[in-house]
């Protein structure tokens, strides 16, 4: 049974009540414009900060997308930063108004966060993808297979927050962290892992099917 909270994720807050007491005193000073703006600014805050609940498929080999949002790249590549092993990597960009909580795509144990310092190029292109800030989170699975969840920052995206730290123990669809205002989130998968996902695909984090662990 999913247990009763608010479903808005907590570093919203600040944003939320800025944007909620700016829109209060100036419909207070009878500004009729302008609290319409600030009203509108304060729902798209609150908007962008909501967590749902999702419920995670209950196979044991199900792995499920990381994030809300479009898939942009499907390809096998070697990486060099993370795992340091031929990969399936998996690309998954997030717009403003996609929700931005992270969830893990597969039950692990965190091994080591990376984070990188950089640039804040747009999200879905290559040279963003190669030189933005990121944080990832190297994942031992429950299987014995290692993976990594990359959060990249974007052009407007200034704040990665990551939650998880070496030690934890996550399970499937477990919240790990969260960008602000547009990103992307980079799967880099065993090569014996069944995709199930394509180019252009809409995903939803800790509920879509992205593949399968052998």
């Amino acid at each position: 049974m999913i247990k009763t909270r608010v479903p808005v994720a907590h570093e919203g807050y600040p944003f939320i009540l800025l944007a909620g007491f700016a829109t209060l005193v100036v419909a207070i000073l009878g500004l009729f414009i302008p609290t319409m703006v600030l009203l509108a600014i304060t729902i798209f805050v609150l908007y962008f900060f909501r967590d749902p609940e999702r419920i995670a498929p209950g196979e044991d080999d199900v792995l499920v997308s990381p994030a809300d949002g479009k898939v942009i790249l499907v390809e096998r590549v070697f990486d060099e930063r993370f795992v340091k092993e031929h990969v399936y990597k998996v690309s998954i960009f997030m717009n403003v108004f996609n929700v931005h909580v992270n969830r893990s795509p597969f039950p692990g144990r965190v091994e080591r966060i990376v984070y990188t310092p950089g640039t804040f190029y747009s999200a879905d292109s290559q040279r963003g993808a190669l030189k933005n800030e990121s944080c990832a989170v190297i994942l031992n699975a429950v299987r014995g297979q290692r993976m990594a969840m990359v959060q990249v920052a974007g052009l407007v995206a200034r704040r990665i927050v990551c939650w998880a730290e070496p030690g934890d123990e996550l399970k499937r669809g477990e919240r790990f962290g969260l960008i602000r205002f547009g990103s992307r989130v980079d799967l880099y998968l065993p090569l014996a892992t069944q995709l199930e996902v394509a180019v252009g695909r809409r995903v939803k984090a800790g509920e879509t099917v992205l593949g399968y662990l052998p």
